[in-house]
């Protein structure tokens, strides 16, 4: 028989080791969580503006055979379906316009949790994009209009 001979070393990790892998995992997951949670926030938001851009073109569009802006969505020459992340509003008359010769407002309100960010609107006007009356942060707008 071959006798078994005995290890004098000791094999695995320490615990210092092991608390320091830990250690820097948790940094790194500090640095990357947030900015992933951004990064899917961000394109969920691509959502409202790719919607409102459809619906800003076919208006223009609408103006253009009709001499006034549509009070009603159904009414356009696009096909759009509901955006998943989103509540459509009402198609409304501006404050500053006098009526929908003039100009048109539609807000995107997101529905659901938004990650950290909570609740926030999208509107959009007859000029594009309303930076004034949309609550959207910077960080998580697919423009990014400011620095944040």
């Amino acid at each position: 028989m071959v006798a078994l001979e005995r290890r004098t070393g000791t094999a695995g990790f320490t615990l210092v080791e092991l608390a320091v892998v830990v250690v820097i995992i948790g940094v790194l997951a500090a640095f990357a969580v947030p900015r992933f949670l951004a990064s899917a926030e961000r394109s969920k938001a691509t959502e409202a503006f790719n919607h409102l851009a459809t619906i800003h073109s076919a208006m223009e569009r609408y103006h253009a055979r009709q001499g006034v802006y549509s009070d009603d969505i159904a009414n356009l020459d696009t096909e759009l379906g509901d955006p998943e992340y989103f509540t459509v509003g009402p198609i409304a008359v501006p404050a500053a316009e006098t009526g929908l010769e003039t100009g048109w407002e539609l807000t995107l309100t997101r529905a659901g949790a938004s990650a950290a960010y909570g609740g926030y609107t999208v509107v959009w006007n007859q000029d594009g994009f309303d930076t004034v009356n949309s609550t959207i942060s910077n960080e998580i707008s697919p423009l990014q209009t400011a620095s944040s």
